[in-house]
């Protein structure tokens, strides 16, 4: 059985599988700087945890949305920490609405989308026509509300009194699950870009390593030509 080899953080001075570590001339410059703030004797030759890298990593997020925006927000904030602890900030904006839910909005929701289907129109329209038919024609003479229908218009004053504030309250939740979720989609782009910035850096520094190892071994082939040809003159 093979066992990972371990190294050392120079950060937090535990032993590590090297799968967790990164050297310490990979790590981005302003990063490193933070790092020797607080660990003078860590240094580019050492390794650092993944663990470790992340929270200074964090740090400089931080660092450098304080400086273009000024005091972070709740929201910005909460991306800085998920970056910190390396978790994802993808939900279902939905299941968590519904389920902040209570029975008043729950029966004003159904109560909304039933005052708003064709179901209700046409029991409405058939409740009115036999309304008017029954005491226009079938009780002309003894009618409970001949014309002008004045308990009629009453009862059509007090749904519609009723049925306006049940949509508006429809309409309020609408819309704070609306902001929920522009929240959300606000918190999962700013992640996104602030990961796709570091990504960018990182390849320069990586295209930057690999020239200057490029141009070393491009030199010690010159040198090895030149020794070549001075041992043939001879």
């Amino acid at each position: 059985m093979t066992y990972p080899s371990l190294k050392k953080c120079g950060v937090c001075g535990l032993m590590k599988p090297s799968s967790q570590m990164m050297p310490g001339d990979l790590v981005r410059a302003p990063i490193a700087s933070l790092i020797e703030v607080e660990h003078p004797q860590w240094s580019a030759d050492q390794f650092i945890c993944l663990e470790d890298l992340n929270t200074y990593r964090a740090l400089h997020i931080e660092k450098s949305l304080i400086a273009e925006r000024g005091e972070l927000s709740s929201l910005e904030r909460e991306v800085v920490d998920s970056l910190r602890e390396h978790e994802l900030l993808s939900a279902n904006v939905d299941d968590e609405f519904i389920g902040q839910r209570t029975l008043g909005d729950r029966l004003s929701d159904r109560l909304a989308a039933f005052g708003g289907s064709w179901s209700f129109l046409i029991l409405f329209t058939g409740g009115m026509a036999m309304w008017i038919g029954v005491n226009a024609i079938v009780l002309r003479t003894s009618a409970f509300d001949a014309y002008p229908f004045i308990l009629l218009n009453l009862v059509l004053s007090f749904i519609a009194a009723i049925q306006a504030p049940v949509i508006m309250m429809s309409q309020n939740r609408l819309e704070a699950r609306d902001r929920m979720r522009a929240e959300h989609d606000y918190r999962i782009n700013l992640k996104a870009e602030l990961e796709i910035r570091h990504l960018h850096v990182k390849l320069d520094e990586l295209m930057s390593h690999q020239w200057e190892r490029m141009m070393e071994i491009q030199q010690m082939e010159v040198e090895l030509m030149t020794e070549l040809c001075r041992g043939k003159n001879r």
